[in-house]
């Protein structure tokens, strides 16, 4: 299974901040909450293109510019990566572990994404009760994992650590993930269970400090 271990890893580069890029920015919220408003009113089944344009006053033209068909106005925009500078202090380790190391880096990267939460909580529920649109949500979730798993490969070929001399090590570092993922979860479902009126910052600090305790306690086999 390669892609781990084949495929060049995308690195995160900051967006250009422009007059031009905060109105596409605007643009794309717009269309996105007009969706969402339709979507729980009238169930996503039943709403269209031509209703979600009609509802925000852009083009046909210009939604699919955007968002490429109705489902992509309502699937996770793919986060942003880490940034370069972040994506090497990971790779060439420092004190921290792989797996703590890891944390914090996705984590660094969900807090400075900017986002509306109220369109985050609205989105939320939409695809809770849309199957289908939960399904393309986890599909979106695996794609992302998968570019997770390059980095702690990229981590553990900087630690001079080879399949040849461990064969399983891809499975070590989707398991690394896969730990990884958990936590953020945890997190995430902590941040809705308070509806979500807690700092994002303070949560992921907090959920960090946690897995730093249990992994220094721990006595792994």
């Amino acid at each position: 299974m390669g892609i781990a271990s084949t495929e060049p890893l995308p690195r995160g580069l900051p967006p250009r901040d422009t007059l031009r890029s905060r109105k596409q920015a605007a643009t794309r919220l717009a269309i996105r909450r007009a969706a969402i408003e339709l979507g729980l009113e009238h169930g996503y089944d039943n709403v269209t293109v031509d209703m979600i344009c009609t509802a925000c006053g852009v083009s046909a033209r210009t939604f699919f510019n955007y968002f490429g068909s109705k489902e992509g106005v309502y699937t996770s925009p793919r986060k942003p990566l880490p940034g370069n500078a972040a994506l090497t202090a990971f790779i060439e380790g420092g004190s921290a572990g792989v797996f703590t190391g890891l944390f914090d880096l996705i984590a660094g990267t969900f807090v400075e994404a900017e986002s509306s939460l109220e369109l985050f909580q609205a989105r939320h529920r939409l695809i809770q009760q849309t199957p289908e649109l939960l399904g393309k949500e986890k599909e979106r979730i695996s794609e992302t994992e998968e570019i997770f798993v390059g980095y702690v490969m990229e981590r553990f070929r900087h630690d001079g650590r080879t399949v040849q001399d461990t064969p399983d090590l891809e499975d070590e570092a989707r398991m690394v993930v896969a730990l990884v993922s958990g936590a953020l979860r945890f997190a995430l479902q902590k941040w809705a269970a308070g509806n979500f009126t807690d700092d994002r910052a303070h949560l992921v600090e907090s959920a960090s400090a946690l897995i730093k305790r249990i992994t220094s306690n721990e006595h792994w086999p």
